[in-house]
This record gives C-alpha cells, structure tokens and sequence, in this order.
C-alpha cells in the first residue's frame, strides 16, 4: 500500500556525515530517511528555501522540458529498497498516455518540489528502512567511487551553510 508522504526536511547523518532527506507521513507520524548525494541535497534545498539561480539546475531543466513537451507529473513512488540502496519511479502522463520512468529518489523528490507532485512510499520500504546496515560496504568500489565516499564522509554540517535543519 501506498503512503502519502511530504519533504520535511534536510539534515545530517551525524555517524557518516551524509545528506538525508527525511520524508514524513501525511496521515501519521512514520518518518523515512533517504541517505543523498551532496549535489542532489542541494537541489533539493534550494527548492526548499526558494532559492533562484541565474541559470537552471538539472531538475529545473527537467521541468522546463516537461512544461514544453506537455508532459504532467502525475506523483512520485518511493518504490523498493534493495541492499541499503532506495528505487523510485516518477508517474507522468504524455498525450493521455501513462508512464512510469525509474529514478533515484533524490532526484525524483527533487523534480516533485519543482512540479508539485505527491510523493507516496510503499508500506514494504518504510519496513525494510528500518533495517538499514549503516556499517554496510558501498557498492560502488571504483577509483570514482573511493573518491565520491572520501567527500561525503568529510562533509561537515557547516558545509550546508544555512540549509542545515
């Protein structure tokens, strides 16, 4: 079953230093945490503080290419977690046709801010969230990889500036 859920906010992973979006439940009081990339948890808090940029970020682009080509965004699935990693799916409908494109979450929430889409979870994610290895190896091993860890692991909050929450 599908819980509609809303972006409340952006905070910190105080063990890994990482970005988490903390989506909460509409009707209720379960939360779920979503462990982000550093460039995704700016977009998303840009959008949160209502900040302009002089040129378009990505989602913004996004949304402009949806607007242009008539393409409406119908909600945002926050739909599986496999392996301490989250899977969702942007719903959007194009000439009466209804289609379904996987995405990150990040970047599925972060285009929902921009479109004002619902955003709803399966019921089987928030279960399987609550046991998350937050010890557990990443997946990816590559010298980009090592490299993208080492920046995530030595982010510190003041590097969010005021979209601290």
């Amino acid at each position: 079953m599908l819980k509609p859920m809303i972006v409340s906010g952006l905070t910190i992973d105080p063990l890994t230093n990482s970005p988490i979006i903390i989506l909460k439940e509409i009707d209720g009081d379960k939360t779920l945490p979503i462990w982000i990339g550093l460039l995704e948890a700016t977009a998303i808090a840009s959008e949160l503080e209502g900040i302009q940029f002089s040129r378009p970020m990505t989602h913004d682009l996004l949304k402009n290419i949806f607007q242009m080509l008539d393409i409406e965004v119908g909600k945002i699935e926050v739909c599986d977690l496999k392996n301490n990693t989250f899977y969702a799916l942007i719903h959007f409908t194009h000439e009466g046709k209804e289609m379904t494109i996987d995405a990150r979450p990040s970047d599925a929430l972060a285009l929902s801010l921009r479109v004002k889409a619902p955003v709803f979870v399966e019921d089987k994610v928030i279960e399987k969230s609550k046991q998350i290895d937050l010890k557990a190896e990443p997946e990816d091993k590559s010298e980009q990889g090592k490299k993208w860890q080492e920046i995530l692991e030595n982010l510190s909050p003041e590097d969010f500036g005021k979209y601290k929450m």
